[in-house]
């Protein structure tokens, strides 16, 4: 057994349990880790079937999206931040773990590369395994229909996700479009008629009220 084929059942191994982790584990931060684990592993499995390409593509793509998919649990789940925050420092065991497995992992595959005692991979191989251009064809010639899926699958996904996070809130100022719509003149406007008020009146009628309090007092007074 050649060393690249232990690195292969390691690997396996690894993003099995990892795999088997994130799915079982009940605390969501410990469950994207170990999904950043498994995505790590999956890509040195391709770099070890030498298809640079789609392992430089799957860290890109999932591992750089681990953070997007932990925000939307968190959005999910109605996790309180704060209180999460709090106990941030109990994660950091785990995570060493996990980033010296991944640094470990990485250097054992790029470890012939770099001393140079691996044999060198033919034109052939080279050309036909990994390369965007041989991928473009296989998925749009072979595997047309199973893309198409795919696509729909991802689409379904989308709207799926959209119409689990919208939530109707009550401190929100949403408006339904189609009661805009139907709205009538008379529903903003209401003409209400007020009687005119004399304020001269009102002062002249006061003024006397004054004199005459003045004048009771003054009665008062003299008796």
């Amino acid at each position: 057994m050649d060393f690249t084929t232990v690195l292969f059942y390691v690997f396996s191994a690894v993003m099995v349990v990892a795999g088997l982790r994130v799915i079982t584990a009940r605390n969501p931060v410990h469950a994207a880790l170990f999904l950043v684990l498994a995505f790590f592993n999956a890509a040195g499995i391709w770099m070890l079937l030498k298809a640079e390409f789609l392992a430089i593509v799957l860290v890109l793509v999932y591992v750089g999206a681990v953070m997007v998919l932990f925000l939307f649990v968190v959005m999910m789940l109605d996790i309180n931040v704060d209180r999460l925050r709090e106990g941030m420092w109990g994660y950091l065991p785990l995570a060493s773990i996990i980033g010296a497995l991944i640094v470990l992992e990485m250097a054992a595959v790029l470890w012939r590369g770099f001393l140079g005692t691996g044999a060198a991979p033919t034109e052939a191989t080279v050309g036909h395994i990994g390369g965007t251009k041989e991928l473009g064809k296989l998925i749009y010639t072979q595997y047309i229909y199973g893309f198409e899926i795919a696509g729909l699958i991802l689409l379904v996904a989308i709207i799926a996700a959209v119409a689990l996070t919208l939530r109707k809130r009550k401190d929100t100022k949403a408006i339904d479009p189609g009661v805009a719509v139907r709205v009538k003149r008379n529903d903003r406007l209401k003409i209400v008629k007020v009687q005119a008020v004399n304020q001269k009146a009102i002062d002249d009628a006061a003024i006397a009220a004054a004199a005459a309090a003045a004048a009771q007092s003054d009665n008062k007074e003299a008796q």
